[in-house]
């Protein structure tokens, strides 16, 4: 985590998240670190679809067609916060943490991370494996940090 925020820092890349399913983790971990503020310029918990509505401009149509947790509202999400942030890096995660909330389509442990440097937009699907919030929560954060890693590059 030291290593990911001096590399930011020595890129001069900021990051921006808006985050759903993880309530502010992801943020969190990154703000943990001393130097954070450096390289760390926006967080958005946007957990209701209102929010993601109102806040990130996700259209209602997408929630309504394809649901809060799906490709299309995750794409929707990071490229709004980019156009808000400014950032270089911008995150977006949705999904279900359960222990409730899933469906046979979309089972607790989806989650969808979105990730924009400059106009490369890339989405990942993750399916976790555990039931248990927290572990999921926390399994979201470790991969959402390895892909602004592997972006910041």
């Amino acid at each position: 985590m030291k290593l990911l925020i001096k590399l930011l820092i020595r890129k001069k890349i900021k990051i921006s998240v808006a985050e759903s399913c993880t309530g502010g983790l992801l943020a969190s971990a990154i703000t943990s670190i001393s130097g954070a503020s450096k390289i760390f310029n926006l967080g958005l918990i946007t957990y209701s679809n209102q929010a993601k509505i109102k806040i990130l401009k996700v259209n209602k149509k997408i929630i309504k067609k394809y649901g809060a947790v799906s490709h299309e509202c995750c794409y929707a999400m990071v490229n709004n916060l980019s156009k808000i942030s400014k950032a270089n890096i911008n995150v977006s995660i949705t999904g279900i943490a359960g222990p409730s909330g899933g469906t046979k389509k979309k089972p607790v442990g989806l989650v969808y991370i979105g990730v924009k440097k400059g106009n490369k937009i890339e989405i990942n699907k993750c399916l976790f494996n555990s039931k248990k919030r927290s572990l999921i929560q926390k399994a979201t954060v470790k991969k959402a940090l390895n892909l602004i890693l592997r972006t910041a590059k």
